[in-house]
């Protein structure tokens, strides 16, 4: 399967990954607008209790949102770098979260209907 990815991006945001939490730096667009899209979102669907992938999750504002509402969440990323930092985060939030490194195509391939919601949001 042909891999809709561009590594240069992955790589763009494997970079800066260490400050992905901070709400002064290059992610303040994401903590701005993260109220927004939750918004959004749980007008949509009701998380409570639904089982949630968030595709290209980065380092998990939207993710770590969702699960605070009570969702069950998986968050997949292209970026191992990413990654850890949203894994390193949940030990300040204790927040119950699965994160993967996966690219969509591919993990749509074996977990087909497995989820109540699928978000993606800022994926380029």
């Amino acid at each position: 399967m042909h891999a809709n990815i561009d590594p240069v991006e992955v790589e763009k945001f494997s970079a800066v990954a260490a400050r992905w939490w901070d709400p002064e730096g290059e992610f303040r667009p994401l903590h701005l607008l993260n109220p927004v899209r939750l918004e959004y979102i749980s007008n949509q669907a009701l998380l409570k209790g639904a089982s949630v992938l968030d595709v290209g999750c980065g380092g998990g504002i939207l993710s770590e949102s969702m699960a605070e509402l009570g969702a069950t969440v998986t968050g997949i990323d292209a970026s191992d770098a990413v990654l850890e930092v949203a894994k390193l985060h949940l030990l300040e939030s204790q927040l119950d979260i699965r994160y993967i490194s996966a690219l969509a195509e591919e993990f749509a391939e074996s977990n087909a209907e497995a989820f109540d919601v699928i978000t993606c949001m800022e994926v380029l």
